[in-house]
């Protein structure tokens, strides 16, 4: 763990190594998700039985065996434990109300001449889901992802999961039958990308695919774009914690391992004016850790990625905080509220003491997909608009385009757009 103060001869060295946390090397991945994507493309369910068989250890031998049938998302539903259903039926309906609110709507001005100006919003017409499989499934990411989908009034939702040895994960087929998916297919990595970015004899081609994976389904994610719209490219987990001497230091603890947990490449770091609270967090943290199921991946992640910075004040922490841009970001602080018109990026902001990172991530209502690596300085939380797009409307009365043409047909002249020009003169009285 970097355990360091700003004033440290070495600081900016290892603040910048934290900086570059969320750089994958693609490059060394890229030749070989390349060669999956053009043998989809070209082989299309061949190739996809054949990549199944390679990387998921089973054979599918009929085309129908790559889909999940609502027999069974309805059994294993079913069968789950009745306070976890209700655990996930109460998420459900937190992430439906919250995602409701996002709607954009659409618009129309009328201007006194007879000019309508405005904008038409609309969900597209499919999407397709990638959620992780197997023994790591998550049914937190399927809500997360179907459901602003859903909202936007996306007609069709499709799913794609991996299934080691055939054996889909229970918990979320019963999520899907929850959230009434009925296309999932049992197919993982960069082969379930490109098999929604093109379209198989099996699985239809989409608009737009989110979710998280690893580098070789980020990979895809890249490589597809353009071809599809996507929601971002995400990389390991991370967390950032901005603290002062109210916070518990054993809280902060656990916080900072609870995305440590998650794989050795994530981040936990945590900065904060007081060296007294730096020295106990340190030491709830090893605390924690021979606890944890978990504690090797833990420890790996914390003992290489994880930091606790002390800076001057809380200004500074901020300001670095807002350099580092982190996908989660708790500020446990005596007065929250009021540091948070200066916290500038942040994929998601957890204001006070009783708020973990934990409680964003299954039930509090807001998407848990969120922007790493530094990229919350550009992209945002997935959302309904994600599964929307934008069409302008643009009308012209007659009074209008006289009254304003002129200058139109000037600036098409300038560009030497002849026929621009024309089409405006044309209807000039």
């Amino acid at each position: 763990m970097i355990f360091v103060n700003v004033n440290d001869a070495d600081f900016q060295a290892q603040f910048d190594e934290l900086l570059g946390r969320g750089k994958m090397d693609m490059d060394n991945v890229s030749k070989i998700v390349g060669g999956i994507i053009n043998e989809i493309k070209t082989q299309k369910n061949t190739a996809l039985k054949s990549h199944i068989s390679k990387f998921d250890g089973w054979s599918p031998q009929e085309d129908s065996e790559l889909k999940i049938s609502s027999e069974e998302m309805e059994k294993a539903y079913n069968n789950i434990d009745k306070e976890l259903l209700d655990a996930l039926h109460l998420a459900y309906n937190r992430i439906k109300t919250y995602h409701e609110k996002q709607k954009p709507k659409s618009w129309i001005d009328t201007e006194e001449n007879g000019t309508i100006l405005g904008q038409k919003v609309t969900a597209v017409d499919s999407a397709g889901l990638y959620i992780p499989g197997g023994k790591a499934a998550y049914p937190s990411s399927l809500l997360m992802n179907v459901i602003p989908a859903q909202v936007a009034g996306v007609e069709n939702i499709v799913v794609c999961t991996p299934t080691p040895e055939n054996e889909p994960n229970e918990l979320l087929l019963a999520a899907c039958h929850l959230c009434g998916v009925t296309e999932v297919y049992k197919v993982g990595g960069a082969s379930a990308i490109a098999a929604m970015a093109y379209g198989t004899e099996t699985i239809p081609k989409v608009d737009v695919i989110t979710g998280p994976g690893n580098i070789f389904v980020a990979t895809a994610k890249k490589m597809v774009f353009g071809e599809v719209n996507i929601d971002m490219i995400a990389g390991p987990s991370e967390i950032g914690v901005l603290a002062d001497e109210s916070a518990n230091a054993n809280h902060l603890a656990i916080d900072l391992l609870s995305q440590a947990e998650h794989d050795e490449m994530a981040s936990s770091i945590l900065i904060t004016p007081s060296q007294k609270l730096a020295d106990e967090v340190k030491v709830e943290i090893e605390n924690w850790l021979t606890k944890l199921p978990r504690q090797e991946i833990a420890r790996k992640s914390i003992e290489e990625r994880g930091a606790i910075i002390i800076t001057k004040d809380m200004d500074e922490a901020i300001a670095l905080m807002n350099q580092i841009a982190p996908e989660h970001l708790e500020v446990a602080t005596s007065s929250p509220f009021e540091l948070l018109p200066f916290i500038k990026h942040a994929g998601a902001i957890f204001l006070g003491h009783n708020t973990p990172e934990a409680i964003g991530d299954y039930i509090a209502g807001p998407n848990h997909t969120l922007p790493t690596g530094g990229t919350a300085k550009f992209y945002s939380p997935l959302g309904v608009e994600n599964f929307m797009k934008k069409s302008s409307i643009i009308s012209f009365s007659s009074q209008a385009i006289n009254e304003i043409g002129e200058e139109c047909a000037l600036i098409a002249n300038t560009e030497s757009l002849t026929a621009h020009e024309q089409s405006v003169r044309v209807r000039l009285g």
